[in-house]
């Protein structure tokens, strides 16, 4: 589990396709300190440390990964936001995120007010209802609040600061990012169409 709160942004140095995706991503973090087997959120998503060494380390990304979410268009320098797992007693500073990508979602407008940008994000219809305003989604990995809501679009706001402690100070309209919905809006669909089921059947 994660909490959306970036502690570094890390940088890709190596690729290699092997059927699944090999990254090799250097980092700020002291590897000492982690395990292989370890779980970290790169741009959002969930992956086990697979090798590691002195400032650097691994991560294979499935097919199925691939195929749900940006990690697809890495290239060799790209700025990843990286955020390791969190530990009992830590600080929630974010919301609870899991690092299941559920979709991408698309930056459609982009303007700044005053020394914050604005952000609007176009979503696929199926992950449309579950964004709702002053609700929480990851975005990149990014646990940020909705500020409002109009059908499939929704806007955030990012602070200078968020700007400059991870990789949106580079975001541009078209781009594509990774969207994991609030977990209690997932749970709370899930109860209504098991409620929805059960009164068909009466």
């Amino acid at each position: 589990m994660f909490t959306g709160i970036i502690t570094d942004i890390g940088r890709i140095s190596a690729l290699e396709s092997r059927g699944d995706l090999r990254a090799r991503i250097e980092t700020g973090y002291d590897t000492t300190g982690i395990d292989i087997g370890a779980s970290i959120a790169c741009d959002g998503v969930c992956l086990t440390v697979v090798a590691l060494g002195p400032g650097w380390f691994a991560v294979d990304v499935s097919a199925e990964t691939l195929s749900k979410s940006n990690l697809r268009g890495w290239a060799e320098g790209h700025a990843v936001n990286l955020e390791r797992a969190l530990k009992l007693g830590d600080e929630l500073g974010g919301h609870i995120v899991s690092g299941h990508v559920d979709g991408l979602a698309e930056v459609v407008a982009a303007h700044d007010e005053g020394d914050s940008t604005r952000l609007t994000f176009r979503v696929p219809a199926a992950l449309a209802g579950f964004i709702a305003p002053k609700g929480s989604v990851a975005l990149n990995g990014t646990s940020l609040t909705v500020n409002d809501v109009e059908g499939r679009d929704f806007g955030v706001n990012l602070i200078p600061h968020t700007k400059e402690v991870t990789n949106w100070g580079a975001v541009t309209v078209g781009d594509m990012v990774n969207l994991e919905i609030d977990t209690l809006a997932r749970y709370v669909a899930r109860l209504r169409e098991w409620e929805a089921s059960i009164a068909s059947e009466r």
